[in-house]
């Protein structure tokens, strides 16, 4: 009988092709840490004060913190004051990068978080649950002489979380608030080379707008993109494994197609985990180069999210398939308990993305945190997802335990069998716990290397070398889902060999009986491996 290529490949070669792979992984970790530089870099900007007096203010010109049409400034409020300059008149103007530098479509996105700078005065305290309103507009030009055109204009409020250490006594003026940063702006793309951001903090005392906020001295910006060498190996890497999947996808379905039965469920989701893996693989942001897709990031965000959902869903049913009961199981519809959290779970993350970034595509100042029936609709999406995953692993947990008790029970049989038959049915069974130690490991691997990255610094020193550990869990941790789904359709794949019924029977010494309890009828019908049939036995009995 034909099984996987798993199942009928010796321990030698099996050996060989886990080599080939690990030198692949480790390739992978040493691009990222060796050749791309960090993934990402932060910008800091102290906001220059203007000073527009004029009326419609947004229908003048553009406020340029530097350079040769640069916007009358004052040093610092008290000098606003003393020269009777009212709040409204005062602009915090930002250009985007610092002077003698541009930005490049190589860095992908921009992030920009605000830090404001208040100082405690007896009588102007930041008040409970205080709202600081923001009209904001952007600006962007290819060159220093052209005009600036506008891209994005709103008026934003934003929660102030603010704490004093100090006791609030006149002694104690002058001193700042220590304050929460808050998300200020993303775009996903970086189409143009320079930016001109123009903050305004309206003061209207009738409708308490910007009342009771403290007093702000300065508003300073952090941005934070793409580097654009790590870019560039990205997209290198993307460029290479796309090909890779797809080539190693068609021969897979290619062998499914060949035999003369149907494909079975678990062939046609590993199938589905391949096509998922070339979604995200296709290196569609060679486009953002050239074009302005800003829309990039949302599409990223639904390509990852299709993934990890196909990657949930299949080791649910890789594990159903191989679980031995008395159900039959070869059918999506066996699994809806066990999936339907995957696509609840799923479709509320999509929902909860589309409210953030989906607006900003319009809006780039927009964040659903900033209202409390916004915070209110992303906390219950994001907690309806965590119990999703939750009851997922939760099922899975259980049926990974389920799959290893049968089959430690199914061995009870092996030795009344001849010695050629208990050898190759210990093999298979051998290689199918592996298979699930390895899942296991990419899966602990991936969270390692996440809290390691997130509690060192980025990067470490070994002599003369800096080994990048952001770059380097980013490449190594996409390498290795990519090596992944390749060996599963590699090693899965119906296999050429055939055990011929004088063999598998009369040669090996293995009764009617025996054949009976491990694998179910002739090939055309049956699953794609040996365990896998051991399982189909059960549940037609």
């Amino acid at each position: 009988m034909a099984g996987a290529i798993i199942e009928n490949m010796s321990t030698k070669k099996l050996c060989i092709v886990g080599g080939i792979l690990l030198i692949f992984q480790v390739i992978a970790f040493l691009v990222g840490g060796l050749i791309a530089p960090s993934p990402t870099t932060a910008m800091h900007y102290m906001s220059i004060k203007c000073v527009d007096v004029r009326k419609n203010h947004h229908k003048t010109k553009w406020l340029m913190p530097w350079g040769p049409n640069q916007c009358e400034r004052i040093r610092d409020l008290d000098e606003a004051m003393s020269r009777q300059i009212e709040a409204n008149d005062i602009v915090f103007a930002v250009h985007i990068p610092l002077p003698t530098k541009e930005m490049s479509p190589w860095f992908q996105f921009i992030l920009v978080i605000l830090q404001l700078d208040i100082a405690f005065k007896k009588n102007n305290e930041i008040k409970d649950n205080a709202e600081v309103t923001l009209d904001v507009s952007l600006a962007y030009r290819d060159d220093m002489f052209s005009e600036w055109k506008e891209m994005a204009h709103a008026i934003e409020t934003r929660k102030l979380k603010c704490s004093f250490a100090s006791p609030k006594t006149i002694e104690h003026e002058g001193r700042h608030y220590d304050c929460d940063a808050l998300h200020f702006m993303e775009i996903g793309t970086v189409a143009h080379k320079f930016y001109l951001l123009n903050i305004r903090l309206p003061v209207n005392e009738r409708k308490l707008i910007n009342v009771g906020i403290g007093e702000i001295k300065d508003v300073r910006l952090v941005s934070i993109h793409q580097n654009g060498g790590f870019t560039k190996v990205w997209f290198a890497m993307k460029t290479f494994l796309t090909p890779s999947i797809f080539i190693i996808m068609v021969w897979y379905w290619r062998r499914i197609t060949m035999m003369t039965r149907a494909p079975v469920l678990l062939e046609k989701v590993i199938f589905a985990l391949g096509i998922s893996m070339t979604f995200i693989n296709i290196p569609v942001e060679w486009f953002s180069i050239g074009f302005d897709w800003t829309w990039m990031l949302l599409f990223g965000d639904i390509r990852q999210g299709i993934f990890y959902a196909m990657l949930l869903s299949f080791w649910i049913i890789f594990c159903g398939e191989h679980m031995m009961d008395q159900n039959e199981r070869n059918h999506l519809s066996g699994y809806w308990k066990q999936v339907g959290p995957i696509a609840v779970g799923a479709f509320c993350l999509f929902i909860f993305d589309m409210c953030e970034r989906g607006v900003q595509l319009k809006n780039p100042f927009y964040s659903i945190w900033t209202t409390d029936v916004g915070t209110e609709l992303a906390m219950a999406f994001i907690i309806v997802a965590g119990i999703c995953l939750c009851l997922y692993f939760l099922f899975l947990c259980f049926m990974v335990f389920q799959v290893f008790r049968n089959i430690s029970g199914k061995q009870s049989s092996l030795p009344a069998m001849s010695k050629a038959r208990r050898l190759h049915y210990e093999g298979l069974i051998f290689r199918f716990k592996f298979l699930m130690l390895i899942t296991l490991a990419c899966a602990a691997m991936t969270i390692i290397f996440f809290i390691v990255s997130q509690v060192t610094e980025g990067h470490w020193k070994w002599g003369d070398f800096t080994v990048q550990g952001n770059s380097a869990f980013f490449t190594g941790i996409y390498g290795m889902w990519n090596l992944y789904v390749f060996a599963l359709m590699f090693l899965y794949a119906p296999s050429h060999k055939n055990y011929g019924e004088d063999q598998s029977n009369g040669d090996l010494g293995v009764s009617s009986g025996e054949e009976l309890q491990l694998t179910t009828t002739i090939t055309h019908v049956d699953g794609p491996t040996e365990v896998y049939k051991l399982a189909r036995k059960e549940a037609q009995e």
